[in-house]
């Protein structure tokens, strides 16, 4: 999702935080919720379009809420929605329906048929001429997130990272990923989001990525020109369930069951 974000939407408008007392921040880019709360956005036009525009895309491979006739009207009804007519939590819906009855190979198979359906004719092969794996395209890139995928993962910077042994600002520190706040769910995360992603920069267009979510703070480091581990090496394909977030956790489980084979 976050790889098409990054093509083909524009810089979006900041939008304010409103905290639980009621007074408004502006600008949530500084100001994103501690733990334990959750951050609020007032999100513009511009903003609900490419989440409607996502989750039309999407809806494709989601399941229907609900069985029966009304279910099937539901569907139309969404289907005949405008783009702008959207909101977040909708949008983070049909990535939860996307997931029903699907194993995690095939949740982030779907995610990336939804990026590929996101692009013009020819996007990858054009990125790669743009952007071959050199530093200066991984400085790039890193600068280019920020603004652009402010609307899907909220308030993030550019940091200093290490890559092969070289110092770079090729690193972005995503302070409170929206899209894990929202869903509250660890298998979205890493199925929905992380693996695709990851495996989008790196194999369809030739720049290395690697996302660190962490699951205590729900910030997110991504890291351009950074191989990303095999998923049974990588420590977030072992995290259990957010017992108290998640609707469908398993808090028995030593691992989110989402994120089994």
């Amino acid at each position: 999702m976050a790889t098409a974000a990054l093509l083909l939407a524009p810089v979006a408008a900041p939008w304010s935080r409103v905290p639980s007392a009621g007074r408004r921040v502006r600008c949530a880019a500084t100001a994103p919720a501690p733990m334990g709360e959750k951050t609020e956005y007032r999100d513009g036009p511009v903003e609900r379009a490419f989440m409607g525009l996502f989750a039309r895309k999407m809806e494709k491979y989601a399941v229907v809420s609900s069985s029966g006739g009304k279910g099937k009207e539901k569907k139309k009804e969404k289907s005949s929605r405008s783009v702008w007519e959207w909101d977040y939590e909708s949008f983070v819906d049909v990535s939860r329906r996307v997931m029903v009855g699907r194993t995690r190979a095939q949740q982030q198979e779907a995610v990336r048929e939804v990026l590929l359906s996101m692009l013009p004719p020819g996007a990858p092969e054009q990125f790669k001429k743009l952007f071959p794996p050199t530093r200066w395209a991984c400085e790039f890139n890193a600068a280019l997130t920020v603004p652009f995928f402010h609307w899907l993962v909220g308030p993030s910077e550019v940091v200093e990272v290490e890559v092969n042994g070289v110092k770079q600002k090729s690193g972005v520190l995503i302070k409170k990923c929206r899209y894990l706040e929202n869903s509250g769910c660890v298998g979205m995360c890493v199925n929905m989001c992380k693996i695709p992603t990851q495996n989008f920069f790196t194999n369809e267009f030739g720049l290395p990525l690697t996302m660190n979510p962490n699951f205590e703070d729900m910030s997110c480091e991504m890291i351009y020109g950074q191989v990303p581990p095999p998923l049974e090496e990588d420590p977030a394909s072992k995290q259990p369930c957010y017992a108290n977030l998640c609707s469908i956790s398993t808090p028995s489980a030593p691992i989110c069951p989402k994120l089994q084979t």
